[in-house]
């Protein structure tokens, strides 16, 4: 498992807290130690002197001491006291030569053999402090015996005998390390929160620095960090670093953009070197020189003009002639399986000014024809679309005028129902022509379109009230299904709402028996959303699908054929797709493709 600074920092605070504390555990505990044992021998040292000196007074009455020694209450108190003692002390008792006990606490003692234990003196004076602790920590602990001699005058009466239980002194040991415990895991936790508190400052720079690179990693290239005073000259380095790397994505962003565009047109681009080596080619050029269109500017570096040109190729021979004059050319040539083309060439100066290579382009001659051509036909086209415009204009204003004087007309003869039949088809024709020069000022009246980003679910939702009065009237379901997190579209709002709103009213029209109208909205391939308008009318037959986009074109009977024509070309100002499918008997479904406004974004950002 990967252990972080911060975790490291605080175990080695840790660490170096706990051995302090070990250490002066250990010297504290083993003083405890030696002054307990201290005091348990000064105390049976003191009880054998009270115990002597009441024996010395006993000795003095005459008589058998021994006997007097077993039965005296006074000594027989003296030794009942040890009882009260804390240092430890377990009995006291006084044994002849032979071990024999003539005098103790309690009578029933008397003339038993006292087993001998190890001296309390030898613990403390003769072994070390591992072996005074292992003493007192048995289980169950030891005895040891603090002896004096009993000697009254020339004659020995025996010997004076305290017993010391070393689990009576590890009672009282672990009494006085309690508080000195709580003292250590007080500090511990101290130590802890102060250790994460210090890793917390300590390693607040080098986070800093860590992010900042992983935001360096993420493509950001505007990252500055406010580091603490001594690590200033960190955080100017690490802005300078940053500078460079944004200096230089620019820079690559350029090269990128430029030969993105290069690779693109259609001139077909070179650039050789003065030593005839290919040092780039767009993919015009690449197919034109028989390469790989996917090889990369390295690949084609390690071929020579020589290789994929014959001596007498048009462009190795503009190429040779660049070189050796050293000044711009451009002339047609009719260049081998390509037709007639206008090659260019212009030596490329280095940083010094001496030739760096060549630059060969290679323009079709048929294609600029073609396009222009197509620009002078457009612009004729543009002509006759306001000369048109004009004239169903001036079309509207006699029309106004005789629909005027018709209806005056009528007020005339009304008593005449001959007349008024008549009138009535003209107005009629009228009023059906004037339909037509309005569809068609419609259509050809050009757009300002107001694009911005496009929240198609919220479209939807505003025509679902209008599609559903259309439809009740026909019995027909309508199901909206579009997210509120679908990417909003590049789109005119006004233009899109009607679009919509035609395709929804065409779909309930379609449908006079009832049915199923669905509207949905998905992402899909190439950043742009499909929006798909089915129902489960009537059907298209098949001759007529071709033709439903078409301007006037109608299969109602009281259509005008505009509603989808306009549609169509709402679609196309949006530079969009839509399509049909439908099955005599089935339904249709129209599916629109629209572009997604993050792209209109990413535009307008660069």
């Amino acid at each position: 498992m990967r252990v972080g600074l911060r975790i490291k920092q605080v175990l080695g605070v840790l660490a170096i807290v706990s051995l302090t504390l070990a250490v002066q555990g250990g010297y504290y505990l083993a003083s405890v130690t030696n002054l307990l044992l201290e005091s348990s021998r000064s105390q049976a040292k003191l009880m054998s002197n009270s115990v002597y000196q009441v024996t010395f007074n006993i000795s003095k009455r005459g008589g058998d001491t021994v006997a007097a020694l077993g039965t005296d209450e006074g000594l027989r108190s003296v030794l009942e006291s040890v009882a009260f003692s804390n240092a430890g002390l377990v009995s006291a008792s006084i044994c002849d030569p032979s071990g024999h006990i003539i005098a103790d606490a309690e009578a029933s003692q008397l003339g038993k053999l006292l087993e001998s234990a190890p001296s309390l003196d030898d613990l403390i004076e003769r072994q070390g402090v591992l072996d005074r602790l292992r003493a007192i920590y048995t289980p169950g602990g030891l005895n040891f015996e603090v002896r004096q001699p009993l000697q009254l005058g020339a004659a020995e009466l025996g010997t004076i005998r305290i017993v010391v239980s070393t689990f009576l002194l590890r009672v009282e040991l672990e009494k006085q390390l309690a508080p000195q415990v709580k003292t250590a895991v007080v500090v511990l936790i101290g130590s802890v929160l102060a250790a994460l508190l210090l890793a917390r400052l300590v390693l607040r720079p080098i986070n800093m620095i860590r992010g900042g690179l992983a935001r360096l990693g993420k493509g950001e290239i505007d990252v500055n960090m406010e580091l603490p005073d001594e690590l200033s000259d960190l955080g100017a380095s690490f802005k300078q670093v940053t500078a460079r790397l944004a200096a230089e994505r620019t820079e690559r962003a350029g090269q990128r953009a430029l030969e993105s565009v290069v690779d693109r047109l259609e001139d077909a681009v070179a650039l050789f070197g003065t030593d005839g080596t290919l040092r780039f080619a767009n993919t015009a050029m690449k197919t034109a020189l028989g390469l790989a269109v996917d090889v990369d500017d390295e690949g084609a570096s390690t071929l020579r003009m020589d290789a994929l040109l014959s001596e007498d190729h048009p462009y190795r021979v503009a190429v040779e002639r660049a070189l050796a004059d050293g000044v711009t050319q451009a002339a047609p040539m009719q260049v081998p399986d390509a037709g007639e083309r206008l090659v260019l060439t212009n030596v490329v100066p280095g940083s010094r000014g001496e030739p760096m290579g060549v630059l060969l382009v290679s323009r079709n001659l048929a294609y600029i024809s073609q396009v222009e051509s197509t620009l002078s036909y457009s612009r004729k086209l543009s002509a006759l679309n306001r000369l048109t415009a004009g004239i169903a204009h001036e079309i509207k204003n006699p029309l106004n005028a005789t629909m005027i004087h018709l209806e005056l007309l009528k007020m005339q003869v009304a008593d005449r129902p001959d007349a008024m039949a008549s009138a009535g088809v003209i107005a009629d024709q009228v009023r059906r022509l004037d339909e037509v020069v309005q569809g068609f000022l419609k259509f050809s009246r050009p757009e300002d379109l107001h694009l911005e980003a496009v929240d198609l679910a919220d479209i939807m939702e505003g025509l679902r009230p209008v599609l559903e009065a259309e439809a009740g009237t026909h019995g027909i379901e309508v199901r909206i299904d579009v997210s509120d997190a679908l990417p909003a579209v590049e789109g005119d709002r006004n233009l899109l709402d009607q679009a919509f709103l035609n395709l929804g009213l065409n779909a309930c029209q379609a449908m006079p028996d009832g049915g199923r109208l669905t509207i949905t909205a998905r992402p899909a391939a190439g950043h742009t959303v499909a929006i798909s308008v089915e129902d489960t009318g009537v059907g298209i037959e098949a001759e007529h699908l071709s033709r439903i986009f078409d301007l006037y074109f109608t299969t109602k009977p009281h259509g005008s054929g505009i509603g989808l024509s306009l549609v169509f070309r709402t679609i196309q100002l949006h530079n969009g797709e839509i399509e049909v499918q439908s099955l005599p008997g089935r339904g249709t479904t129209f599916r629109v493709l629209l572009r997604q406004a993050a792209r209109m974004l990413q535009r307008a950002g660069g």
